[in-house]
């Protein structure tokens, strides 16, 4: 006859519970969160979160020029589309992490630039690229686009770089700035920025104005620019449309275009660039338009104090619709 021990019984006893309470809850969980039409996860348990924001590093400036760091959100408003948004990000990017890329004009039309162009690139990036925080890159584009040094945080490679300049052939101007955004700059993190000297003339281009400057607008890209026209003194109907390129490039992505009356003055450009580059707020909000279309929409930031102004970037892209 086989004994039983009433203690060991008990724990069995409760050992079977327990299994059975798990496997019942295992199979509760896969009830809850399967269709049991198709095995996919049902609706109430799907949940999608939108968490994009729009980013926008601006400047602000009295009618003098002098840039103003010390504003708080509520001096501000920001609309898009002429639609009032809300504010969800705000600080003051004094020392923001820079990513430049320098691209100068080598063409012909420049070469007796070329020197004051040299000097004052070499005086900017030993005055502004910091190590272990800030790279620049060193572009030329003349008929062609040729990258003399990869981003870099040692100012003695860039000036080397840029040492090495020599002037050619046509101008590739559009070519320049595209191939700068789409294969440097859009895979940087920080503050991305191009600096551009040139007389703003393009002969040679594979690309178009306009998907250039779309190319910038959607990596978020400023373009600076420094013409080398000389156009205080005299000035062709050629010129005046390299400044207006010049210029359009620079308003449209939140830079901003010098035109030196000397080029002696090239170095204080520079300084003027870093300077605002190292004067700037970033804003961010969640856009209360939420089509994914693909669509440019414009961004306006007001200044309650009617006696600055704002400089950014004047829209961005929407996501394009996923490809089906």
């Amino acid at each position: 006859m086989q004994c039983y021990n009433p203690a060991s019984m008990k724990a069995i006893r409760l050992l079977l519970l327990m299994v059975i309470l798990v496997v019942s809850a295992t199979a509760q969980n896969t009830q809850n969160t399967q269709s049991p039409q198709n095995g996919r996860p049902a609706d109430n348990q799907t949940i999608s979160v939108n968490v994009d924001l729009v980013n926008v590093l601006f400047t602000v400036a009295d009618k003098k020029g002098k840039f103003i760091t010390n504003l708080t959100k509520d001096d501000f408003g920001i609309f898009e589309d002429n639609r009032p948004q809300v504010i969800t990000n705000f600080s003051s990017e004094t020392d923001l992490p820079l990513t430049v890329s320098l691209l100068v004009d080598t063409s012909g039309s420049i070469r007796d630039k070329l020197r004051f162009e040299q000097e004052a690139a070499i005086e900017f990036f030993y005055s502004t690229i910091k190590r272990n925080k800030d790279k620049a890159s060193v572009i030329t584009f003349d008929s062609g686009v040729d990258l003399l040094q990869d981003f870099t945080d040692d100012p003695e490679q860039l000036a080397e770089a840029v040492r090495k300049m020599r002037a050619g052939g046509g101008t590739s101007l559009y070519d320049a700035i595209y191939l700068a955004v789409t294969e440097k700059l859009s895979k940087q993190s920080g503050r991305r920025v191009i600096i551009l000297i040139s007389d703003g003339d393009d002969n040679s281009s594979r690309m178009s104005l306009t998907e250039t400057l779309e190319a910038a607008q959607r990596s978020d890209v400023s373009i600076y620019g420094i013409s080398t026209n000389n156009t205080a003194y005299f000035g062709s109907n050629q010129q005046e449309r390299g400044d207006k390129t010049m210029k359009r490039f620079s308003e449209e992505t939140g830079g901003r275009t010098f035109f030196p009356f000397k080029l002696e003055e090239l170095a204080a450009n520079f300084q003027d660039i870093s300077t605002e580059l190292r004067s700037q707020y970033q804003m961010a909000y969640r856009s209360s338009n939420d089509k994914v279309d693909g669509t440019f929409r414009r961004i306006r930031i007001d200044v309650n104090n009617k006696q600055l102004a704002a400089n950014a970037r004047t829209g961005y892209y929407a996501p394009r619709p996923a490809a089906r």
